[in-house]
């Protein structure tokens, strides 16, 4: 009889272990959870997709030229309408060693945050927030970012709503959960950092990369994937004097925008894209999360949301 009680034990939890990711990340935590609130008029769409993607791809093709010394091996095995959008590129025959001039200025080498700048006008970087035990914060480095412009992403490893992530998600606070139940696991330490890398590795095709594994790193090569330290305002402000939270500085600059990477997203460019499946049984459109300016964002400031989604 144990037998039997235990494979019936065995196939309950099966079906039911999922329900209890919510409540395990909930009930580990003592830091409140807030709802995230979307007026229906607004779809969770502050700008279109369209722009989301213009944006991303004028960026990742400027992070890819600055890079195309070290992407030759790349284009050889994409298909000649790819190779043939960068002919005058690879036509350009270059020393060993000597790097292309659009690289290097001198002896200095461009980084992804001077690429950003020049190509959106402004740049992003983490530093000590300004707000009350806040810990690390986002802020406008350099420039500045118009209202309606991505200012970052949300990087990790994207679960559907039936795969497991039990094990990362307790004492974790970097799960974002989108609006149809998708979560994204932010977290660059411990388990979620192995299981990023490892499907990564699992979704490589030979020299080309799928998606970006830097952002586990100090030198991310995509300046944006800096989105899961994006303090939420309405979290932190309960947690601040009055006279601080009545303060105009305080309210959200930046909000949080889903988006499904489309087919024809170009294939040489999704080794800047910040997330990847945890699954790949059942195809199914990347999901990433971006923030998006509120208002015109200047040097200096701090990105603050107006909601925070995680599991709870």
């Amino acid at each position: 009889m144990p037998g039997p009680l235990l494979q019936g034990l065995g196939k309950w939890w099966r079906r039911y272990k999922y329900r209890f990711v919510p409540w395990i990340a909930l009930n580990l935590s003592r830091n409140p959870r807030t709802l995230r609130y979307v007026p229906v008029e607004l779809k969770d769409k502050i700008v279109s997709d369209e722009h989301v993607l213009e944006t991303l791809l004028r960026l990742f093709r400027a992070l890819f030229i600055n890079d195309f010394y070290k992407q030759s091996d790349v284009l050889t095995v994409l298909p000649e309408p790819v190779q043939s959008q960068y002919h005058d590129l690879l036509s350009v025959r270059h020393p060993r060693g000597n790097p292309p001039e659009y690289r290097h200025h001198g002896s200095h080498i461009v980084k992804p945050e001077e690429i950003l700048y020049k190509t959106l006008g402004f740049s992003v970087s983490c530093a000590t927030s300004s707000l009350v035990s806040a810990g690390r914060g986002v802020f406008v480095s350099r420039g500045s970012a118009p209202k309606g412009t991505v200012v970052s992403m949300y990087p990790g490893t994207v679960y559907q709503k039936y795969e497991p992530i039990f094990f990362q998600s307790i004492g974790n606070p970097f799960i974002f959960r989108c609006l149809d139940g998708i979560l994204i696991d932010g977290n660059n330490r411990g388990i979620s950092r192995v299981v990023y890398r490892s499907c990564t590795g699992r979704d490589r095709l030979g020299p080309l990369q799928t998606s970006d594994c830097t952002w586990l790193t100090a030198d991310a090569q995509n300046p944006l994937a800096v989105g899961q330290y994006v303090n939420n305002c309405s979290n932190v402000r309960a947690r601040l004097p009055h006279a601080l939270c009545s303060s105009p500085e305080r309210p959200a600059n930046v909000c949080y925008q889903e988006l499904d990477v489309p087919t024809a997203f170009p294939v040489e460019l999704k080794q800047y894209l910040p997330n990847v499946a945890y699954g790949c049984d059942q195809p199914s459109p990347l999901r990433c999360v971006v923030l998006v300016a509120l208002r015109d964002i200047g040097q200096g400031e701090e990105l603050l949301s107006n909601y925070y989604t995680v599991v709870g």
